[in-house]
């Protein structure tokens, strides 16, 4: 895969994510977390299985033969840090839950460097702290002096546990990278939702939500589930587990822009702090032989 096509894939990705917040949000209102999570990723299962078979052919056998590491991409990937990701959006604001996934990208990157020894030089560092700085501008609007003097509750430390699944996944996935990504998405979806079944059942669920909830579960279904993981997984292995970790904060730029159209205001700082985000971004995913 070419480098710019990985990078727009994960700019995709990154697009995709911003609305699961928006509509995580609205919907943890109407269902329980582990509703949210068993619904979509049926309905993401459905679409996918046939359409690896249609897109990739894959041999089935060899996707299965690595079994274990699919199993436990499925806990991390999708059990656990979407249950974590909900639960948290239960007891604290967005902006508490982007504040704290902003720190995401530098814990990829960091671990990556570490554990898989991945490249990064000073630019690539460089731009992890441009790019942090630009997120905390928009959520903070300027003021970074209020990060200290946000009131932190039990949703902020879910989502630290969100930050260290996401990780985890992200680090592992790219031990499967030469696995056609539809293929193995498709048998990581059919785990979860084999592991989530049974508290699903369990989780008296009512299906006469209202029409909003039902449109917001075809979208976490469609776009966060379908879309954003299978062009993730297509693209870390192209550009690096460390460097794709830093396009997590334009889940923050993404959901000022939602913001936006579904009618919010937006300040200048918030517009400035997007485009350090993105000039941040420009340079971690920049090879390291192109800025020597």
């Amino acid at each position: 895969m070419k480098r710019s096509v990985a990078v727009l894939l994960l700019v995709l990705a990154s697009l995709f994510w911003a609305g699961n917040y928006v509509c995580g949000k609205y919907v943890i209102n109407s269902l329980k977390p582990i509703q949210i999570n068993f619904l979509r990723w049926l309905l993401a299962g459905i679409i996918l299985l046939p359409l690896s078979q249609i897109l990739e052919k894959p041999s089935w056998k060899k996707v299965w033969k690595e079994w274990p590491i699919l199993l436990v991409l499925s806990i991390f990937g999708i059990i656990a840090y979407n249950l974590l990701l909900y639960r948290a959006l239960s007891f604290t604001s967005s902006i508490n839950a982007a504040l704290i996934n902003s720190v995401n990208p530098a814990l990829i990157a960091v671990f990556a460097s570490l554990i898989l020894k991945e490249g990064m030089n000073k630019i690539n560092i460089l731009g992890i702290f441009i790019s942090l700085l630009g997120v905390l501008l928009v959520l903070t609007y300027g003021n970074l002096l209020k990060i200290f003097s946000i009131s932190y509750n039990k949703g902020d430390f879910y989502m630290i546990l969100v930050i260290i699944s996401w990780t985890i996944y992200t680090l592992l996935a790219k031990k499967i990278s030469y696995l056609p990504p539809i293929a193995s998405t498709s048998v990581i979806v059919l785990f979860s939702l084999i592991i989530m079944l049974p508290f699903f059942i369990n989780s008296n669920f009512n299906w006469s939500f209202k029409a909003p909830t039902f449109y917001s579960i075809i979208y976490l279904g469609l776009f966060p589930s379908v879309g954003s993981l299978v062009f993730w997984n297509s693209a870390v292995p192209a550009v690096g587990a460390g460097k794709s970790g830093i396009f997590l904060n334009l889940i923050t730029v993404f959901t000022v822009i939602i913001s936006v159209v579904l009618g919010n205001r937006v300040t200048a700082i918030q517009i400035i702090g997007g485009a350090i985000v993105i000039l941040g971004v420009y340079l971690t995913s920049k090879k390291t032989s192109q800025l020597n």
